[in-house]
């Protein structure tokens, strides 16, 4: 028996090396796994629990308010417009917009659409880099999705948490909407200037002109309104219109939507003066009053006024425009010779059907109606 055995001591033997110090316990895995919790686990849980509480509309859920239009009993001339009070704004459907427009306005804002989940690194990334090489011209970060979303359900608050809402409701929205409604509510709700809300309302802002109608050169232009409008319309700034224009033809050519030949041909379009253009409600002369009785009969069938200024209405009048400007050409001959303060009125009536033909209180849109 040795002598530690015989006083009860441990036998363990102690084999560290003279001088060497006690090997201290690593802490350096509880410090990773302590990161992961708090940048990787709790994000992840917080996001998981946020994404199943959030609910995203339907499509025809979050439809914007519109331009109505009271037209004559050709279906053509317009008496009346109506514009609602955020703005010039009339939707079309996505095969009303030519596809080299849609491709324009993908070249220019969200080059990978098609396939992000509703948020874009390679966006991300091209707008980082942007900012460092000082090419203002390369855009945001935000894809398209997250555009909308800020645009009708988060708004533009300047926060991490609006900001973290928008990603969400993206990421949430783009696997549950088609890719082809986010892109048609996008083309009907973005701003493009001249308070031309949706793709419609700018094609007639610069160029009087449907969508449908617009060619290569006009649909790349307005594309590259989207990044500031005001700043970019080629009435403010011609020179910052034009690069942009050239961002987004050279976007095209990238993606494979335009050869390079036809790129080399494009000439930068010309766009209506815009004192020739007005975005707001519009019923000149006479018309007011025709306006001002379109929305009273309206109204006892059920339609409000509001629901008239705001619902992208399309009224057809029985006026029959002979009438009405024959109408206009007599009281004026009549009232003429007659001192300044003399005043007439005109109802012409169908006596068959009681259709109002032509209509006339004055001139004064926005004053005492005589008739």
């Amino acid at each position: 028996m040795t002598e530690k055995e015989s006083t009860g001591e441990s036998t363990k033997v102690d084999r560290r090396k003279e001088g060497e110090e006690p090997k201290k316990r690593r802490i350096w895995p509880w410090v990773v796994a302590a990161l992961l919790v708090v940048f990787v686990a709790l994000p992840a849980g917080l996001f998981a629990y946020a994404y199943s509480q959030y609910t995203v509309p339907e499509p025809k859920e979050l439809a914007n308010n519109q331009v109505s239009t009271i037209y004559a009993s050709d279906n053509d001339t317009q008496l009346a417009r109506l514009v609602p009070p955020e703005g010039n704004r009339t939707h079309v459907t996505l095969d009303e917009v030519p596809v080299f427009v849609q491709d324009s306005v993908l070249a220019a804002e969200d080059r990978d659409f098609w396939e992000n989940s509703g948020f874009s690194f390679t966006g991300l990334g091209r707008a980082v880099l942007g900012k460092v090489t000082g090419n203002d011209t390369a855009g945001g970060g935000s894809t398209i999705t997250q555009q909308y979303v800020k645009n009708t359900l988060v708004g533009n608050e300047y926060s991490y948490v609006r900001k973290a809402r928008e990603l969400i409701y993206s990421i949430k929205m783009t696997n549950e909407w088609e890719k082809e409604d986010i892109l048609n509510a996008y083309l009907n709700t973005v701003y493009f200037g001249r308070n031309a809300y949706g793709i419609q309302a700018a094609s007639n802002a610069y160029f009087d002109k449907d969508a449908k109608d617009l060619t290569p050169e006009e649909g790349a232009m307005l594309a590259g309104l989207i990044q500031s409008p005001s700043g970019l319309d080629p009435r403010v700034n011609q020179e910052g219109s034009e690069n942009r224009w050239n961002y987004v033809l050279d976007g095209l050519v990238d993606m494979g939507d335009l050869s390079k030949e036809e790129r080399d041909g494009m000439v930068f379009p010309e766009t209506r003066d815009p004192s020739e253009y007005s975005a707001y409600t519009e019923a000149p002369g006479a018309n007011g009053h025709i306006k001002d009785q379109v929305i009273r009969e309206l109204e006892e069938v059920g339609i409000t006024e509001n629901q008239v200024s705001t619902g992208g209405l399309r009224i057809t009048t029985t006026i029959d425009m002979n009438v009405q400007n024959n109408t206009v050409q007599a009281v004026d001959d009549q009232l003429a010779p007659l001192q300044e303060d003399a005043r007439a009125a005109s109802v012409t009536i169908d006596p068959k059907t009681g259709a109002v033909r032509g209509y006339f209180g004055g001139h004064d849109s926005n004053g005492w109606d005589y008739a």
